[in-house]
């Protein structure tokens, strides 16, 4: 199956979830991700949920990194270049959703990509390899190409890995693990 059959798909079986389905399956996936040791980190980069496309709601794992006194760092995407610029997230940072509903932040401290530990990344599908498709602009590989090379790359994911290896290119940064409701994948 090809990367835009494979975005069908998944995007479809996302949006057949109901919002009671999301909450439990975001709730099981950040319960997971407590069994991986990565809390001695410092800086933990994470996607603030886009509702439109039923994506994984982070708010659960967002309450994890805060009650772990965490640095948390959010993005703002750039459809110009596809670029992203990450930014603290603190008390006083205002949110605001772009045109595609992303929500992203208006202003705030400038964090670089090289400082950040763990990347938790949204993403349609993976396969058993730790490769990932996402929404097909290159954002993340953009941005995980600038991060130090052992910043943990960690995938969120409703499914289970697609059981066919799919097409990668060049540019593809594979996950070291994806959590989902039922499993943690590692591909260390």
């Amino acid at each position: 199956m090809s990367k835009s059959e494979l975005r069908k798909k998944y995007k479809s079986l996302r949006k057949s979830l109901s919002e009671g389905e999301i909450d439990d399956k975001s709730l099981a996936i950040a319960n997971q991700l407590l069994k991986l040791n990565i809390w001695d980190k410092s800086f933990y980069h994470i996607f603030l949920t886009i509702e439109e496309q039923k994506e994984v709601n982070t708010e659960y794992i967002l309450n994890i990194l805060s009650g772990k006194d965490k640095n948390i760092v959010i993005s703002r995407s750039d459809f110009d270049d596809y670029s992203m610029t990450h930014v603290l997230l603190t008390d006083s940072t205002k949110i605001k959703k772009n045109a595609y509903n992303i929500p992203e932040p208006i202003d705030g401290i400038p964090i670089a990509s090289e400082v950040i530990d763990v990347v938790f990344i949204p993403l349609l599908a993976f396969d058993k390899l730790g490769h990932r498709i996402g929404y097909g602009k290159g954002f993340y590989d953009r941005f995980l190409a600038r991060c130090k090379s052992e910043t943990l790359k960690i995938g969120l994911s409703f499914f289970k890995a697609n059981k066919e290896d799919f097409e990668v290119s060049p540019s593809d940064i594979a996950l070291d693990y994806c959590i989902t409701p039922e499993k943690v994948f590692q591909f260390l």
